[in-house]
């Protein structure tokens, strides 16, 4: 399930605040991804981030993101001396894996760590917080 939404300005332009971009970038594990696919799992899971990006969405916060499909369609390349490797899977053999990001707009990294905490991943694994970098200066 996709999470997408158009680009539209968050709240904070109204009252002069230049907002800066973040990236949420949720992790989980292998547990949890195991639960999209479960008929008895999948609806509490879905249903849990669909009520989280609903309510980044509805907030007038939230810039783009999608979720990501799990690890097991992860393709990845590495060149060394000029050569291509490609392996199946996630490089890494880590405990949590990229399930999905959003871009949020927020007028500081306290507010985008306040919507990263509500984040359904946020109480099995992890989500990291990163500034998107502002475009290069013309």
């Amino acid at each position: 399930m996709p999470f997408s939404s158009a680009a539209r300005p968050g709240p904070y332009w109204k009252v002069g605040i230049e907002p800066m971009q973040y990236m949420l970038i949720y992790k989980e594990t292998d547990a949890q991804f195991a639960e999209r696919e479960d008929p008895e799992k999948a609806g509490p899971y879905w249903g849990a981030w669909t009520a989280y990006i609903g309510a980044i969405a509805q907030a007038g916060v939230m810039v783009s993101g999608n979720g990501l499909q799990g690890p097991h369609a992860a393709t990845t390349i590495r060149v060394r001396d000029g050569r291509r490797e490609v392996q199946d899977g996630p490089y890494a053999d880590a405990k949590e894996q990229l399930g999905g990001y959003v871009i949020v707009e927020a007028p500081d990294l306290d507010a985008a760590l306040e919507w990263a905490a509500r984040a359904p991943s946020a109480a099995y694994a992890s989500v990291e917080v990163r500034p998107v970098l502002p475009p290069p200066a013309p």
